[in-house]
């Protein structure tokens, strides 16, 4: 991701603008992450993928055979405690 500070972001808008349509450009103030600049495809894509939902009931039937199916490394069993 690029990234700039406040001041050069002020000086150089136009140049981080034409950067943003290409992707996120970092602003930074007083050497801390402050702003995101982003094109406004690039923000309405992560509007609508903070909107998907994935919920297991809504699995199609093959993706659920398939989770049944699986069969987890021996390394792991140590998981299985957690969930009794």
């Amino acid at each position: 991701m690029t990234q700039t500070d406040a001041m050069a972001f002020r000086r150089k808008f136009s140049e981080s603008v034409r950067k943003a349509q290409t992707g996120p450009v970092e602003i930074t103030r007083n050497g801390r992450r402050d702003l995101v600049l982003m094109s406004a495809d690039h923000y309405d894509w992560l509007r609508a993928a903070a909107q998907r939902t994935h919920r297991t009931e809504d699995a199609v039937a093959v993706v659920v055979k398939a989770v049944q199916r699986a069969e987890m490394d021996p390394v792991f069993t140590y998981l299985d405690e957690l969930t009794r």
